[in-house]
């Protein structure tokens, strides 16, 4: 596989693994810190792009859904600890509903936009260096 079309599988599936769609891009970032160990940054800056992306998909989402002032159980936490709480958008099955609750909140773009990128940029450098480390 050429690095390119390993960039763009690589985006392509971080993105679908973010939204609402089923998807883990975790296994192309490990193949990719073992196949091309030259371009461990690029892999990585690829890896949060597309992740990036897909939650503020999920965040657009909910700002479609009215927001009516009824509560959802699900954005208990969201309404606790507020927008930090997209610094977990990367977990599996709630961080998309962090993204999608964000967006329904009316929740600053630009504030859920920074901490949706430094929680995902987080996850794969850590991932990154995990990876490193079992290969070496």
């Amino acid at each position: 596989m050429s690095f390119t079309a390993y960039l763009w599988t690589l985006f392509t599936s971080a993105l679908i693994s973010s939204t609402v769609l089923p998807g883990g891009s975790e296994a192309l970032v490990v193949f990719g810190m073992h196949e091309f160990q030259t371009h461990l940054w690029i892999v990585v800056f690829v890896a949060t792009a597309g992740n990036t992306l897909g939650a503020l998909i999920t965040y657009g989402m909910g700002r479609l859904i009215p927001n009516k002032k009824q509560e959802a159980r699900s954005l208990e936490l969201l309404k606790k600890y507020g927008p930090i709480t997209l610094l977990f958008s990367w977990l599996p099955i709630v961080g998309d509903g962090f993204c999608l609750g964000a967006g329904w909140m009316r929740i600053n773009f630009w504030r859920s936009f920074l901490l949706i990128l430094l929680g995902k940029f987080v996850r794969y450098l850590v991932l990154a260096a995990v990876s490193l480390h079992i290969f070496s």
